[in-house]
């Protein structure tokens, strides 16, 4: 099956894999490739299979990735993604196999990626990922793991910016730090803020449109963090029964009736 290159000449009719389609008034769709589109002047690219499915990577130069990490001459794994009946046929390795012969060929000393120390939603597999030779270069709290693929031994290793590495902000409340790069953040961040605001709880959106902003943000994972009374909390992006479940087991059950 072939593997297609999506870019700015052929977005507005390729299905992008992480959506399907939008349900009535959501903007799911047009708000991812509409990322996409000004990531592309940066280099960006995105692979897929041509299937209706989500079996894709996307990656571009780490100087130009919305991840506060010092990259040197890296290519930045965005996200790769290869699920349900996909998994099992190669397609990750095809896939990964493309960004490497990419890489070398643009120059990169090679493959950097924002992983976990275990599976975790959104992120990485790092169990692929060593099992493909990645090793671990760099870690940020709770759970972050920077991962790297060297195609030379004398090559820097990148590494987290120090406003990424603890996991804290100084701002209390629900603070939710978020971009378009998931095609569903812009509507699970505000089903969350309309959970909060109801409830009379401080919360407050923080929305990361710039590259500036994406690489001195105070999270690893900038398509969306939540930190809770200065401390992060998840980056998995919740519905409003889950973003209510944590808050009743950080002991705020009388603020949520």
């Amino acid at each position: 099956m072939p593997i297609i290159t999506v870019s700015s000449e052929n977005i507005d009719k390729e299905h992008i894999c992480c959506v399907i389609s939008d349900k009535k008034g959501e903007n799911c769709v047009g708000s991812k490739k509409a990322w996409l589109k000004e990531r592309f002047k940066d280099g960006l690219v995105f692979k897929k299979l041509d299937v209706r499915g989500k079996v894709f990577i996307e990656y571009i130069p780490a100087d130009k990735a919305f991840i506060p990490i010092i990259g040197y001459n890296y290519m930045y794994i965005d996200c790769f993604w290869v699920s349900g009946k996909f998994k099992g046929h190669g397609y990750a390795n095809v896939l990964l196999n493309e960004c490497i012969e990419d890489a070398k060929n643009k120059g990169k000393d090679g493959l950097v990626v924002l992983s976990s120390k275990k599976k975790m939603p959104f992120l990485s597999d790092p169990k692929y990922l060593k099992y493909k030779g990645f090793e671990v270069c760099d870690s940020a709290e709770p759970y972050f793991d920077l991962l790297y693929l060297p195609f030379k031994k004398t090559v820097k290793k990148p590494k987290f910016k120090e406003c990424a590495r603890k996991g804290v902000i100084n701002e209390k409340g629900i603070v939710l730090f978020y971009t378009n790069q998931c095609p569903y953040t812009e509507k699970y961040a505000n089903l969350i803020k309309s959970a909060a605001n109801e409830r009379n709880i401080n919360f407050t959106l923080k929305k990361i449109d710039t590259l500036e902003e994406a690489q001195n943000a105070p999270t690893p994972f900038t398509t969306y963090s939540l930190f809770i009374n200065g401390k992060f909390e998840t980056n998995e992006i919740l519905t409003e029964k889950k973003f209510l479940k944590i808050l009743e087991l950080k002991g705020w059950k009388s603020r949520l009736k």
